[in-house]
């Protein structure tokens, strides 16, 4: 039951204004309360911050100084690429190759129709139906083909279904084109009427042999077809290998792209001299891979310590929501930003972060090559300046030198797949960065835990069940607040309505 309130009629007084101000004294714990969890709050999307800038320095390791491949590059050279270029897998070892004498470049067969047209003459339609065209009972229910691709002895059958009435050239060439065991492009040219049909793949030994629809193929489609015949052999564009010399070797490939011990070379055009293919170290990639890594950690650990020495505003505290009515938007946002600054400063998880990541960088590699056992031994080094908390610096011509000479060697001191002294740096790395980030996630949680889950999440909570303790005690307070004035409100009243008959009667009595 609601207490009724009565405002000073009685008494003259601003009984509102009274109360007001005294539960504001009686809020004052109230608003210290949300403050601290204000504070919490902040401290914990702090922390959060951090994990996301750890998690992608992790992440940036994995894609690249992590990985074998990064540092085994390479960089091919052709002397002539408009006749060779070439690539190589990281794997190959560095070589130099001569092609010459490339008399032949790989061919696919074809087959070329004559000129097509309708039963009793006229331009094909190419979007209208078969049937209309060309009748019917001229058109199969199906083109089957026995189809054998370059280089194999095992023909495969396969089955091109039609429907008179409702297939058109168009889609009987979209069905060609889309079976990949057919493994054909065709195309109908509406200038000379003809239709193409070319295999994918190059070189020698492709076979196509109709084995149904060979009349319709025959009378309707213009192709020239003899039973049992590889009808793509009927023509000039039979399929052929290319053929070169290599290092000396004559040879031949059924298609102009090929791979011989890592390198994958693809011919361009025929040509009686010789090209100079070189595949060597690729020093600048593997170096630019590494300085990525560098400029990675470096920005990492420096946002780490300006949250460690962030300056810290006591006098700045969390505004209260009768504070930040009292200011506009823009003081509102220079306060806070105030209030928020040196949330983390002196933070012990980041501070032994920053250790154990130096120490991990810092480590002798025992399993790798002499001379690429420490960072330092290949150009990487800390920075002379201790204010800058242990960033790198690389010295340019050391480390491409030491790529050059070993890259091998300097992938094994980055990332060693062994255990203690024995494994990598960067390994050992995000061995450092995954227990900060767990220490974080103990104490700061993330999206994926409920607040009840971590530390921060448990101290909000329970200031969350102190603020709607102290609230409910608030509202009792008020409330004896308002009983006590509208107690006195009534006793004044009642006081005064006696003055007012004692004055009513006196004055009586005396007329």
């Amino acid at each position: 039951m609601s207490t009724m309130r009565i405002g000073g009629l009685a008494s003259g007084m601003d009984i509102d204004k009274i109360v007001g101000d005294l539960m504001k004294v009686e809020r004052a714990p109230i608003d210290k309360l949300k403050q601290k969890k204000q504070l919490l709050e902040w401290q914990r999307d702090a922390y959060r911050d951090m994990n996301r800038l750890l998690d992608a320095l992790d992440k940036h390791i994995f894609d690249g100084v992590m990985r074998q491949s990064t540092f085994l590059q390479k960089k091919v050279t052709s002397s002539n690429e408009n006749i060779v270029t070439a690539t190589s897998t990281p794997s190959a070892s560095n070589q130099t190759v001569e092609i010459s004498n490339i008399t032949r470049l790989a061919t696919a067969a074809r087959w070329t129709s004559g000129a097509i047209e309708k039963t009793g003459g006229g331009a094909v339609d190419v979007n209208a139906s078969l049937a209309s065209q060309f009748g019917e009972s001229n058109v199969p229910n199906a083109l089957k083909f026995q189809v054998t691709k370059p280089g194999s002895t095992t023909p495969e059958t396969v089955s091109i279904s039609i429907d008179p009435n409702t297939d058109t050239l168009n889609t009987l060439i979209n069905k060609l084109n889309s079976n990949a065991t057919l493994g054909v492009r065709a195309f109908y040219d509406e200038h000379t009427k003809k239709m193409v049909i070319t295999k994918n793949e190059t070189g020698e030994g492709s076979s196509i042999e109709i084995k149904a629809g060979q009349v319709f193929l025959q009378d309707q489609l213009e192709f020239q077809v003899e039973t049992g015949k590889n009808f793509l052999q009927r023509d000039a564009g039979t399929g052929q290998n290319a053929k070169f010399t290599i290092n000396g070797l004559e040879t031949e490939r059924p298609s102009n792209t090929f791979t011989i011990n890592g390198m994958t070379y693809t011919l361009k055009n025929t040509h009686t001299g010789t090209v100079t293919i070189s595949s060597t170290t690729n020093t600048d990639a593997i170096f630019n891979s590494i300085k990525s890594f560098v400029d990675k950690y470096n920005e990492t650990i420096d946002e780490i310590n300006k949250k460690l020495k962030e300056t810290r505003y006591r006098d700045y505290q969390p505004l209260t929501d009768e504070q930040r009515e009292q200011l506009t938007e823009k003081q509102a946002e220079k306060w806070e930003e105030k209030a928020r600054s040196g949330i983390l400063r002196g933070d012990s998880i980041l501070s032994n972060a920053l250790s154990s990541m130096r120490q991990a960088l810092y480590r002798k590699v025992e399993a790798a090559s002499k001379g690429f056992q420490q960072l330092a031994q290949i150009g990487i080094t800390t920075t002379a300046n201790y204010l800058e908390g242990g960033k790198l610096i690389i010295d340019e011509a050391k480390l491409k030198q030491k790529i050059e000479e070993n890259p091998e060697a300097v992938y094994r001191l980055f990332s060693n797949n062994g255990e203690g002294a024995n494994k990598g740096i960067v390994l050992q790395l995000r061995d450092e960065i995954k227990k900060t980030i767990k220490s974080i996630e103990d104490k700061a949680g993330n999206t994926l835990k409920t607040v009840n889950q971590y530390i921060i999440g448990k101290n909000i909570l329970d200031i969350d069940t102190r603020i709607s303790e102290a609230e409910d005690r608030l509202k009792r307070v008020e409330d004896r607040y308002w009983k006590q004035f509208s107690a006195m409100e009534k006793a004044v009243q009642r006081a005064n309505s006696q003055s007012m008959y004692l004055m009513n009667a006196f004055g009586g009595g005396m007329q």
